[in-house]
């Protein structure tokens, strides 16, 4: 590394990023906002992004030279709708910094940038910024997978969880079982129809089943019925599904296949499946090691790795094979939540660490 950290040029870029709004389903205000981080990249790098639409959604990719050997992945869309910020500003506070999108994940695009301006090779690095993560990545996903292939190593700048990286994410799959029956007249001839309300009941039991250590299936979302006086023809309910590895998430991919009807004459159907890959604890296994190493090198706090429950664009790297260490963003607090903060100092190291990573893995 050559170049030193500028900690207060980090928090001024971050209250940038943070001040130009881009909730997800808004694509004008993720363009906004991939304007200003394209301004940030290039005083800081002297490079600017590609810009790839995927069904009129723009993505950013800065190549930073050659073939793709070390992968960052970032996203800068955020939870929060347009006016959060006229009562929820970017202030700092100490050695906080809060306001919406702070924390997850904006400053860890800010540490990216800063961590490549230290390298003096940037040979093999490619940064990967996407608008529609929060959304499940319904556009971007395709094109995660398509650069992330024979890299050695892809690091994704998410959150930490209270300071420790993310050494493993749960699949996620998603459902939506569709009940159906045969409406009747609930007073005069009830036993003429076939009631979905219990077929769905019956259903959200048998799914409840299929839960087991480490694999949650939890149903979420209800609705059924017409009228209070009318037997219901159909009901349907939606299903989150985490499991920790892909054969778990086979096994109740293929347990949802085949639910059938309880009652006579009701039907049963089901959509959806797997939504994103398990970030397998052997994917980021090596990796990790390199980072507690590096850390201690570095004068760093003792590194931890823990397990999560939520879902990453980490999940698609880590799905088509390659090692991938999540969580290396911001250290703070309070994702998705009123009040998610980083911690400032915290920022420099953790770039100084993803700097340091980057040169590790293109050793060897």
């Amino acid at each position: 590394m050559s170049t030193p950290l500028d900690v207060r040029q980090m928090v001024r870029d971050l209250e940038r990023l943070v001040t130009c709004e881009s909730p997800s389903h808004d694509v004008k205000a993720t363009m906004r906002c991939a304007d200003v981080l394209t301004e940030i990249a290039w005083r800081i790098t002297g490079r600017r992004p590609e810009v790839v639409s995927r069904q009129d959604r723009p993505h950013l990719l800065w190549r930073f030279g050659g073939r793709t050997t070390v992968l960052l992945v970032g996203h800068l869309d955020t939870v929060w709708p347009l006016g959060t910020l006229d009562r929820w500003p970017f202030q700092v506070d100490g050695d906080l910094a809060t306001g919406p999108g702070s924390f997850d994940m904006k400053a860890g695009l800010v540490q990216a940038l800063h961590a490549v301006s230290t390298l003096t090779d940037l040979d093999g690095v490619t940064l990967l910024v996407t608008t529609d993560e929060e959304l499940g990545s319904p556009t971007s996903r395709a094109w995660i997978e398509e650069q992330a292939r024979g890299a050695r190593a892809a690091f994704v700048l998410e959150a930490s969880a209270d300071g420790a990286l993310k050494v493993q994410r749960k699949g996620v799959s998603l459902y939506e079982v569709i009940v159906g029956g045969r409406a009747a007249h609930a007073g005069l001839e009830p036993h003429k129809g076939i009631n979905a309300a219990v077929e769905l009941a019956h259903q959200v039991l048998a799914v409840q089943a299929f839960e087991r250590d480490g694999t949650t299936v939890t149903p979420t979302v209800v609705s059924g019925g017409t009228t209070t006086n009318t037997v219901p023809a159909h009901a349907g309910f939606t299903v989150d599904v985490r499991a920790e590895t892909v054969a778990e998430q086979a096994r109740v991919d293929a347990a949802f296949g085949a639910l059938r009807a309880h009652l006579p004459g009701a039907s049963v159907e089901v959509k959806g499946g797997p939504n994103r890959p398990p970030l397998e604890r052997s994917s980021s296994a090596e990796l990790f090691a390199r980072a507690v190493r590096l850390a201690r090198q570095l004068g760093l706090p003792e590194l931890r790795g823990v397990a999560v429950g939520g879902g990453s664009d980490g999940n698609f790297t880590a799905g088509v094979g390659v090692p991938t260490l999540d969580g290396m963003g911001a250290v703070g607090d309070h994702a998705h939540a009123e009040g998610e903060y980083i911690v400032i100092s915290a920022m420099a190291e953790r770039a100084a660490l993803l700097a340091a990573l980057i040169d590790d893995v293109r050793a060897g």
